[in-house]
């Protein structure tokens, strides 16, 4: 059997199909979230049940399109362009070539020929961007800002290292820390830290990277639930109730911005000075020396004195939330797989009917781990091997396809089978059909 290429678009169908076979949404519902009709859903759930998986796939995949241009005519046209018009842009170029060589194409076609190869950049459109000066917030705890300043800490006496930086918009009080990298794990134990430290922040200031925002599609269980699709970070700020607020340029979030500078400055020197060559000593020197004397330079007064941080709960389990969470899909010998591993969950949980049902594994910073079935820790044995399949039990031996004989009735005809039946049907119809009859 040949594999089966699906888009995201084919795979999110399959999803959705295959809850509609197992009964759990409905056909109309399946079109909803498919964005397609009624009866353009019927016929796709009647190809999928008639052909599988390929099925779904588009029928005009690997075709050529109608539109598309001859090989061999690029080839032609991008070598006439590199040896006579190679400054020329796409819109001058496609007319001297129509009329120089005969050589017909169309200017987009052409635009992205040349950009494709290297032979033409395109031009930024318009000038600077606007930009509109935001004041300060008014209360400590409203909106603190966050980023990772990548940079050679050390001045090569290790390897580059990320500086994450969380900055209060109100009060430019600052909290930072070093780590290998700018990872969703650096931004949870600062984020960590700050809470413990000062509080709940209200909102986040972060720019656009895939540790805070995600353009993947939202899964069928978002979309049934009425929720954008989140990171693991979104979801941890989404439980502690911190708004995340998206940046569209670095001089949008400039507080912070500015800040990377000032401590590629200052930081850098006091780390050479204190002769400083490893990460821990560096965190150890910026809890101990270095911010103490920032804040104290740099710090202000908010405009207003009251203190929007909210306090930690505490019974609030703050290493539970700021964890990595995926979902798994409990076997018939409760049993669960993660990350090739398999855990075993214990007899505690027999009354809950955990069977074929999806719990939520939780890995904290620290590796430790939880399953949690709606808000519920499940008590859990990690298995050493993987568990044996269970022996299929047969009923005894298969049976045997079984042919009628040639004279058998049913491969006979309804009235060779019935044939008082229909003798007497035959003469009913028949006095009924003569009652109508008029003697002549």
């Amino acid at each position: 059997m040949g594999t089966v290429g699906l888009s995201n678009k084919e795979r999110r169908r399959l999803e959705i199909l295959s809850r509609v076979r197992d009964g759990e949404i409905t056909l109309a519902k399946a079109g909803e979230l498919m964005k397609v009709s009624s009866r353009h859903a019927k016929r796709i759930k009647q190809r999928y049940l008639e052909e599988g998986d390929k099925g779904l796939a588009h029928k005009l995949r690997g075709r050529p399109s109608n539109n598309a241009s001859n090989p061999g005519q690029r080839e032609r046209i991008l070598e006439i362009y590199r040896t006579r018009y190679s400054d020329f842009g796409p819109t001058l170029a496609a007319e001297y070539l129509e009329r120089e060589f005969e050589e017909t194409v169309s200017v987009e076609t052409l635009r992205l020929w040349l950009i494709r190869d290297g032979l033409w950049r395109p031009r930024k459109k318009g000038g600077e961007r606007h930009r509109e000066w935001r004041p300060r917030m008014a209360h400590k705890g409203e909106m603190v800002q966050m980023d990772g300043s990548d940079h050679d800490w050390f001045e090569g006496r290790r390897e580059r290292c990320v500086l994450m930086v969380m900055i209060d918009d109100a009060t430019n009080d600052t909290t930072e820390r070093f780590f290998e990298a700018e990872t969703t794990a650096a931004a949870m134990r600062i984020t960590k830290r700050y809470i413990q430290v000062s509080g709940i922040p209200r909102s986040l200031y972060v720019d656009r990277d895939s540790i805070y925002r995600t353009s993947r599609d939202a899964t069928v269980d978002e979309e049934l639930a009425g929720e954008p699709p989140l990171t693991q970070f979104g979801m941890a700020m989404k439980d502690l109730g911190v708004n995340i607020v998206f940046a569209y340029s670095p001089q949008a979030k400039g507080r912070v911005e500015r800040m990377n500078g000032v401590l590629q400055d200052r930081l850098v020197k006091a780390l050479r000075l204190a002769e400083i060559n490893d990460i821990r000593a560096a965190n150890d020197f910026l809890k101990e020396a270095f911010l103490p004397d920032l804040n104290r330079r740099f710090s202000s007064p908010p405009r207003k004195s009251s203190d929007l941080h909210r306090p930690l709960p505490e019974n609030l389990p703050l290493d539970r939330i700021l964890g990595f969470r995926e979902s798994r899909v409990v076997r018939s010998d409760w049993t669960i797989q993660w990350r090739s591993r398999w855990f075993q969950l214990t007899k505690d949980n027999q009354s809950k009917r955990l069977v074929r049902q999806r719990v939520v594994v939780i890995e904290e910073l620290d590796g430790r781990l939880h399953f949690m079935y709606r808000g519920e820790s499940l008590p859990f044995q990690e298995l050493m091997n993987k568990p044996d399949p269970k022996p299929r039990k047969w009923g005894g031996q298969p049976r045997k396809k079984w042919t009628p004989a040639p004279d058998h009735p049913w491969r006979q005809g309804y009235h060779a089978r019935h044939p008082t039946n229909s003798h007497v049907n035959r003469g009913t119809d028949s006095t009924k059909r003569n009652e109508h009859i008029t003697p002549v």
